[in-house]
This record gives structure tokens, C-alpha cells and sequence, in this order.
């Protein structure tokens, strides 16, 4: 047996995450074998590519306004190829401000302007930045970078916006935000402007997707690390030098997990400039944690008579065996039954990950491997989980469906069918249509 990574439309989640300056200090995050798997569809080209980045690599080019948002990069292939490393992004730094014809903002009613010269000049003063606060004319020009600190308020982003030159003044920016009544649409993130705008040409491209710079990568149910690290250093521009020497200490992993392996969590990832190694895989960790809990993972654990370990290990063999949603809680209990029996499990895709390969034709000296990860030679479960399961497999794992099923075969991949039985006489008769399928017969 062995699963592919999952269909990427299945991924709903989008996880923007924290720069390192924003995150706290401390770290986060065949013959005889019981069944096939089948590679799992990509349909991402259904509905364009969820990766994000350009086809280049590049960050997107779209500028300011444009509305043309972020160019998608074709998806990565999951083998673990060694992916071309990028140095880290960096900030464009900010020019230096330039000033520009400016032009005041708002009119004073009569009576109120009549109220504040009996004040005198002093407090004409102090209250004119607030009442006719300057204001550029026009979109402006050039390109700037500004960083948008997640939980900023408008004034902070106004002040940050006049530093980089971008607005005539802070006070500008508030007024149009307070004016529209949009302060809680506006998100952290990257944002390229331009310098000398208009106050309220600066607020529609900070609503705008097409001013942010971000990339989206997006994982797929069942990849191995190897694989996520690739297409991480692919579309994301992170060295997989880098990457592949994270501590894992850093990475805020459960106190159960022997390593990153089950524990990257499949979901699609926005990746600002600035984000490291270190802030992605962390982000990967804390959305496994999030499932975890939603599950129930380690309170339910001992009700399957598992560690959470385990528990992730069993989700990690269901999710590379593939098939539909339906056959998660059925494979799942194949697992338990071939356990409870004291049968080796005998599943495809543990010698496939033994030995760095995906392939539908898995050969009986494949099933001689020497590894503990062989379940074919080894009984019971293997050490750790082989891939990166998604929740669907989690909660089968934590909750089989009944049945007395021994073997699973994925008879027919291209269509995700999978037949389950508890007779070994079916069993061969659903391994010759597989092979019949695959032109092995």
C-alpha cells in the first residue's frame, strides 16, 4: 500500500503566521501484504495553484493597485528532491522621505472655527494637525515597502505609513479610516505602496490582497517530511540548508513527538518576508497542536489502548494509504484487527518510506527491506509515524469504524476504490484486479 499526499482542495485552512520578532522568545513547535494504496489526486489545478509565489520563485510583482494580486507558482512536486535554495527575504528598506505639495483635509464649520479663534493662536496650534491634518494629493509614486505589525491600531499604522514617506501625516490616515469605519479590516502583513499618497489612496491598498506581499504554500495530507521541506524551500524561498537544520527544540513539537515526522501539519501557509525556517515549521507544529486538541487526541488516546504517539503513527498509516474519506475509519480498523490479532500489518507504504520511494507496484524484495518501518518483517506498529497526517485521519485513527476487515485493497487507484475484507481468498482475488488495473497481469 502506498498513498500518495492527499488532494490539496481538501486543505481549507490558511495559517498566517508570526515573524521571529513577533513570536515570544521561548521555542513552540506485491505478495502476501494486506493492501495497496494509491496516489492521492493533486486537484489543485481545478482551482489554480494554491502555492502562491511566482513561477520564478520570485515574490509577487503585481504592484500596488494593480489588482492583479500575487502571480501562483505551478505546484512543487512532493518527491524529496533536493529544491533550489533561495536566500532568506529580506524588507526592502524604506527611502528616505521626500516631501510633496500638500493640501489640507477637512473644513472648519463656521461656529466651530469660531470657537477656536476665541481660543487664540495657542490653541489654534495645538488642535489644527487634528482638524486639517496635511494630506498628499493624488496615488503618488515609487515603490515602498511598509511592515504592519499584527495588533497595530490605526494611529500606529498611520504613524508607521508617514515615516516611510507614504502619507503627509498620521493624523490623515485616521481621519479617512475613522471616516469609513474599515480599522477592522486592516491585516498584518507586507505591504507594498508607494510614496506621496493620498491618505485615502494609502487605506484602499492596504485593503487590497493585491498590495500584500505574501506567498501561500500549501502542504498536502500525507506528505513525509522530506517532501514538505522541499516544496517549502520551492515556494517559499527558505533555504533547505536551512530548514533541514532547525532545531527541533524551537519548533514547540508535543512532549510525545520523537521528531517532525506526523507533526507538519497539512494546511496552506501565507510566508511574508522576514518569516525563517524556524517561524514556518513552528507555525506547521502550532496547527498540529490546534487539531490535537480539537480531536482530543491525548484524551482519547487510552481509550484505543494507544500512546498519542501511536495514535499519530496510526493516523500517519491511514492517511498514506489514501482512499476516501469513507475508508479512513475502515482502514483504521484493518490496523487495530491485524493488531489484536498479533498479525504484521503488512501495509505497502511503510517499506515504500523505508526506502525513500512512492510507487503503486511494491515488489515481494521490497517487502524484505531492513528496517524497523518494514511491517511486513516487524510486528505491531512502527516506530513513528511516516508521514504528516491531516484531522480526518487523526479522528479515524481515534475512532474505527466496526468490522471484522483484515485487508484492504485499493483495487481501483485512478477512481480511489478501496475493498475491504476478512477473507484471504477475497483478499487475493482484489490484489489480481489491482494488478490487472495497473497492467501487472
Amino acid at each position: 500500500m502506498n498513498g500518495t499526499p492527499g488532494d490539496e482542495d481538501d486543505l481549507g485552512d490558511v495559517i498566517p503566521f508570526r515573524s521571529s520578532e513577533d513570536r515570544p522568545a521561548e521555542g513552540r513547535a506485491s505478495e502476501g501484504r494486506s493492501g495497496e494504496g494509491r496516489p492521492r489526486e493533486d486537484r489543485s489545478s481545478e482551482t489554480g495553484s494554491p502555492e502562491g509565489g511566482s513561477p520564478d520563485g520570485r515574490w509577487s510583482e503585481s504592484g500596488p493597485g494593480t489588482g492583479e494580486g500575487d502571480r501562483q507558482a505551478a505546484p512543487g512536486q512532493p518527491e524529496p528532491e533536493a529544491g533550489q535554495a533561495a536566500a532568506d527575504a529580506e524588507v526592502i528598506p524604506l527611502p528616505a522621505s521626500r516631501r510633496r505639495a500638500v493640501r489640507k483635509v477637512g473644513l472648519l464649520s463656521a461656529g466651530l472655527l469660531a470657537g477656536v479663534l476665541a481660543l487664540g493662536a495657542g490653541a489654534i496650534a495645538v488642535l489644527k494637525p487634528y482638524l486639517s491634518p496635511d494630506d498628499f494629493d493624488g496615488p503618488g509614486s515609487g515603490a515602498v515597502t511598509v511592515r504592519i505589525a499584527p495588533g497595530s491600531s490605526a494611529e500606529a499604522i498611520g504613524s508607521a505609513l508617514a515615516d516611510a514617506g507614504v502619507v503627509a501625516s498620521a493624523r490623515s490616515f485616521v481621519n479617512v479610516t475613522e471616516d469609513r469605519a474599515v480599522s477592522d479590516r486592516l491585516r498584518p502583513g507586507h505591504y507594498r505602496l508607494r510614496k506621496g499618497m493620498a491618505a485615502g489612496a494609502a487605506l484602499d491598498l492596504l485593503l487590497s490582497p493585491a498590495a500584500r506581499i505574501v506567498r501561500r504554500v500549501t502542504v498536502p495530507e500525507g506528505m513525509r517530511v522530506s517532501e514538505v521541506l522541499t516544496r517549502l524551500s520551492k515556494q517559499a524561498g527558505l533555504s533547505l540548508q536551512a530548514l533541514k537544520g532547525v532545531d527541533t527544540a524551537l519548533v514547540g513539537l508535543p512532549e510525545y513527538a520523537n521528531g517532525l515526522e506526523g507533526f507538519l501539519f497539512p494546511a496552506t501557509y501565507e510566508i511574508e518576508p522576514g518569516d525563517t525556517a524556524v517561524d514556518v515549521l513552528a507555525a506547521m507544529a502550532e496547527r498540529f497542536a490546534a487539531a490535537a486538541r480539537h480531536v482530543g487526541l491525548e484524551e482519547q488516546a487510552p481509550r484505543v489502548n494507544l500512546t498519542p504517539l501511536q495514535v499519530v503513527t496510526v493516523a500517519s498509516l491511514i492517511q498514506a494509504e489514501g482512499g476516501t474519506d469513507a475508508d479512513y475509519p475502515k482502514i483504521s480498523r484493518v490496523i487495530y484487527n491485524r493488531l489484536a490479532r498479533n498479525m504484521p500489518l503488512e501495509i505497502d507504504s511503510t517499506v515504500l518510506y523505508a526506502q525513500n520511494r512512492r510507487t503503486l507496484k511494491v515488489t515481494e524484495r521490497d517487502t524484505k527491506v531492513n528496517s524497523p518501518y518494514n511491517t511486513y518483517r516487524h510486528k505491531g506498529l512502527p516506530p513513528g509515524p511516516i508521514a504528516n497526517p491531516g484531522e480526518k485521519a487523526l479522528m479515524a485513527a481515534l475512532n474505527p469504524a466496526e468490522g471484522d476487515w483484515r485487508w484492504f485493497v485499493t483495487t481501483d487507484p485512478a477512481h480511489r476504490i478501496t475493498k475491504f475484507t476478512s477473507k484471504e481468498s477475497e483478499f487475493v482475488r482484489y490484489r489480481e484486479e489491482l494488478n490487472k488495473n495497473l497492467g501487472a497481469s
